[in-house]
């Protein structure tokens, strides 16, 4: 296939694209920057509203991972509109321009992320929970609305949930590392609430899956089989590098440090199932944690 990318130099986008030339297929990638010359890049500029529409000719299949990270800094008015805004103009842009081409391509994978839930405690939840309530239920319900005229239009529409990517070259657990290979990691407020987690290879394995299967649209959640706790997380992180987990950061010290970004990050509970990708015969290369963790470290 000839994929197009946006993303293509965030986390997931930067273990995608190998994964993709490597498996055959040409990859574009869509970016904000000029492109390099000779390089297969197409150039946008979301906020704007521009897009090279001339370079998406003959594109099979869309990967939609651009948008501001919502763990880069505390969340004032401003970096919640970057946060919204990211997302949902970036998605609106990509969602009119790909329906206008002569030949849309088959099949467009959008992120979204599984806080879409919201805090829910220890309900179990499936791709046909109903939205939760807060910021991130909010940011992805207009996420996910943006990619609806597409679908309308016969493009078949994968809206990815992604849960925690586990990865030591960024996201949640780059950031954790430090402090646990110190000795001083430890629960966060209660403990109780779930971390539906996944390996980056299980991501960037959804994804090529959802490219692949016809059957697959709509929300799909891409979490690991067995979401867990944050205390039994926490328990495997420091098992997993030899380290006591001793020091809990209790939920008013996360809501000083972090805000309301604390409350939904760290202190939210979601208990998410990847019912849609095990129903269409996806096989999990980490389905458990402590395995995931000492492919990912190397332990």
């Amino acid at each position: 296939m000839h994929v197009l990318v946006t993303g293509s130099t965030g986390l997931i986008g930067s273990s995608l694209i190998p994964l993709l030339t490597t498996g055959g297929h040409n990859v574009t990638r869509l970016v904000r920057s000029e492109p390099k010359p000779g390089a297969a890049e197409v150039h946008w500029d979301p906020e704007s509203g521009r897009i090279d529409k001339s370079g998406l000719k003959g594109v099979d299949a869309v990967v939609h991972l651009a948008g501001e990270s919502i763990a880069a800094g505390r969340w004032t008015t401003e970096q919640k509109a970057r946060i919204r805004s990211s997302r949902v103009k970036g998605t609106k842009l990509l969602c009119e321009t790909l329906t206008q081409l002569e030949h849309p391509p088959r099949v467009w994978v959008c992120a979204s992320a599984i806080g879409y839930y919201g805090d829910r405690g220890d309900e179990v939840l499936n791709e046909e929970s109903p939205p939760g309530s807060g910021f991130l239920s909010e940011v992805c319900l207009e996420w996910e609305a943006e990619t609806e005229p597409a679908a309308q239009k016969g493009i078949r529409v994968v809206n990815l949930r992604i849960g925690v990517v586990l990865s030591p070259a960024g996201g949640a657990l780059a950031k954790m590392l430090f402090p646990f290979k110190m000795g001083v990691g430890g629960v966060i407020g209660s403990g109780r609430q779930y971390m539906s987690w996944v390996a980056l290879d299980d991501v960037v394995g959804a994804i090529h899956h959802a490219l692949i299967t016809d059957g697959l649209q709509g929300p799909v959640n891409a979490t690991a089989p067995q979401p867990v706790t944050n205390r039994e997380f926490t328990k495997t992180l420091g098992r997993v590098l030899g380290r006591p987990t001793l020091f809990p950061l209790p939920s008013f010290a996360a809501r000083l440090a972090l805000g309301e970004m604390a409350d939904e990050l760290l202190l939210a509970s979601a208990c998410v199932e990847p019912t849609q990708l095990l129903k269409t015969g996806y096989q999990f290369r980490f389905p458990e944690l402590e395995g995931a963790l000492r492919h990912l470290l190397g332990k």
